[in-house]
């Protein structure tokens, strides 16, 4: 398995994956070069990362190489990003699998036209629910998905604010 725990070595290359993937991503999806080229930069996202408090939740897929992270915080899983390089290797599929085989994690959400991660999310076992909700300072809706075993989603309690996925 090349799954560990990030540490603070690792915030750099973590930060110029966001940065990369968020761009190819959800530009086509927002629209907005002002957020994709000036506000989303690797040096802030670093800043933000060095947080204890978010690095204590931060996985990464490391075969020599940081390849993928996933954010899992309680029963959600706030993020889950691969390198553009290495999609489509099943880095995503083991880092989902590795979430749900060690961690309570239930639900997520996704911005809704970000249908690639959908589909991926749906072949790993979750849902889409009819619960959308607009994406903070956008008008974009994102949506929750629930792991099968909590298709009835009412049974999941203090769903947190949604990040994008």
């Amino acid at each position: 398995m090349h799954i560990r725990k990030a540490t603070a070595q690792d915030i750099s290359r973590i930060a110029e994956i966001l940065v990369f993937v968020k761009r190819i991503n959800f530009r086509p999806i927002f629209k907005n070069d002002d957020y994709s080229f000036i506000e989303l930069q690797v040096l802030p996202v670093v800043q933000e990362y060095s947080s204890p408090d978010i690095l204590e939740h931060i996985w990464v897929y490391d075969d020599g190489i940081v390849k993928g992270m996933i954010h899992i915080q309680g029963a959600e899983i706030r993020e889950l990003y691969v390198d553009y390089f290495f999609q489509n290797q099943g880095i995503g599929a083991e880092l989902i699998e590795f979430a749900k085989s060690n961690f309570p994690v239930r639900f997520l959400w996704a911005i809704e036209k970000n249908t690639g991660a959908i589909r991926f999310y749906e072949n790993h076992g979750f849902y889409r629910t009819d619960t959308r909700k607009l994406e903070a300072g956008t008008t974009e809706y994102l949506i929750l998905l629930v792991l099968a075993a909590f298709r009835d989603y009412t049974e999941l309690s203090g769903l947190e604010e949604p990040c994008h996925d």
